[in-house]
């Protein structure tokens, strides 16, 4: 890659400097990005909604790309674990594919009934013209529920722009009526309920005395989320995907926004913290500083013997958001280890701003990263351990690295404060493993002339 290209797009900072990238542009052509499709981030931001239809208009694959794509826990209906596609084929691109598409939401409506559908129109879609919208308004006149369009063919642009799409969604499902009164509670935007989390920071509010009005979609029903519009705060847990939503319902409905994380002991109190001194009493308030407390001092106590086999150990990170990045970074901080390399897909120059702060002179910060990248400055740096998702991971077992998966497959609740407990034991596990020598010793014997 050319020098000055690669210079745009990295950097590496000293607390004197900051990061200076240059962020929310193209993938570069040819450079295998990280970055997922326009499709796929509308997809992850609504899938979590779990009695809407969610139906791919577009070929098998886009389908199947998407299939269960994160790992979101639900409490009642499990209909939006499966996928259901119209499977355009060669014909259907020759010919148009809105008769399968009228077919399918024909027999959606009639076995399942569900209170909405949505719509998404694949790459496919965008190049042959099928009027989506045009069918859609026709069968929410002969069947009487919501069926909304969301045009997402891969190649207009990158997730983020799936996750605007996935928010102009959502805004049409909440429609413009305003409520008839509001309610001293709060909406939870960019939490999906993986392994069950949001249910953990619903209990903290419950025990606090604030009610989460609706959750943005994290095991979320659309008649729950109706109930948005009442709510007196927005609490963004995930920016990149649910900023631009939270900008919206306070146009529309005059609800105020702060961004939150409930990653990490230092930034869930926080977040519990702010979020009651902007709505709490005295007793909400009290009750807040009892809970926080409590649980602070259970988990202190809890990664306590972890601390020796980590300390001095090297962390790389590559996650999806910054906000997400920044938490991480402070998380390995608090149990002895440095970062020496953090980037993101989506992530805004604020928050490079506040990564280049918290970073010791040196480290590697990128955005939009490929493979290659990750792999020269992983290894330029020594890094132990890697946390990202799934598109990563082979890549730290391949260069015998620990890896610690914080994006949709987590098993274990990572969020709150037995979250903290719960990374910090995987961190260990993960990155003092024998098995990693195994490993490298192996590669070096391979790679011996």
């Amino acid at each position: 890659m050319p020098k000055d290209i690669l210079d745009e797009r990295l950097t590496s900072i000293d607390k004197a400097g900051g990061a200076n990238l240059k962020c929310e542009r193209a993938s570069l052509a040819g450079a295998v990005s990280q970055r997922a499709c326009v499709f796929c981030g509308a997809r992850v931001v609504l899938n979590p909604i779990v009695d809407a239809f969610h139906l791919v208009h577009g070929p098998i694959g886009c389908a199947s790309y998407t299939w269960d794509i994160r790992g979101s826990l639900s409490a009642g209906s499990e209909l939006y674990r499966q996928s259901f596609c119209t499977d355009l084929r060669e014909k259907d691109v020759i010919f148009g594919g809105v008769d399968k598409l009228r077919a399918g939401i024909k027999e959606i409506a009639t076995i399942y009934k569900p209170p909405a559908i949505f719509i998404y129109a694949t790459c496919v879609v965008g190049v042959i013209g099928d009027d989506v919208e045009a069918v859609a308004r026709e069968a929410e006149a002969a069947y009487g529920l919501r069926v909304i369009v969301i045009k997402a063919p891969g190649f207009a642009g990158h997730k983020a722009q799936g996750y605007r799409l996935a928010g102009d969604a959502l805004s049409k499902l909440l429609g413009p009526k305003k409520p008839e009164r509001k309610i001293r509670g709060i909406n939870i935007l960019g939490d999906y309920n993986l392994a069950g989390e949001m249910w953990i920071v619903k209990d903290y509010f419950r025990e606090i005395g604030l009610p989460v009005v609706a959750s943005f979609t994290g095991d979320s029903t659309c008649a729950d989320l109706l109930k948005a519009p009442a709510a007196a705060l927005n609490v963004v847990q995930c920016a990149g995907s649910m900023t631009y939503f939270a900008k919206r319902l306070e146009e529309d409905f005059g609800i105020p926004w702060i961004k939150a994380s409930f990653f990490g002991l230092e930034d869930t109190a926080r977040a519990l913290k702010e979020t009651v001194d902007l709505l709490g009493g005295p007793e909400e308030r009290r009750r807040a500083g009892a809970l926080i407390e409590r649980e602070s001092k259970k988990a202190t106590a809890a990664i306590a013997p972890y601390l020796p086999g980590l300390a001095g150990k090297k962390a790389a990170i590559f996650v999806g958001g910054g906000f997400k990045a920044i938490s991480l970074i402070r998380q390995f901080k608090a149990l002895g280890l440095s970062t020496v390399l953090v980037g993101t897909q989506t992530g805004q120059k604020e928050e490079y701003e506040v990564m280049a702060s918290l970073v010791d002179p040196g480290t590697v910060i990128l955005d939009d990263a490929n493979p290659s990248e990750l792999e020269a400055f992983m290894r330029e740096k020594g890094a132990d351990v890697l946390v990202g998702g799934v598109k990563e991971r082979p890549l730290a077992y391949k260069l015998g690295v620990a890896f610690c998966d914080h994006n949709h497959e987590r098993q274990s609740p990572l969020a709150g404060f037995v979250g903290v407990e719960n990374f910090a034991k995987e961190i260990n596990l993960t990155v003092n493993s024998p098995v990693w020598g195994h490993v490298r010793a192996a590669a070096g014997a391979f790679n011996r002339p």
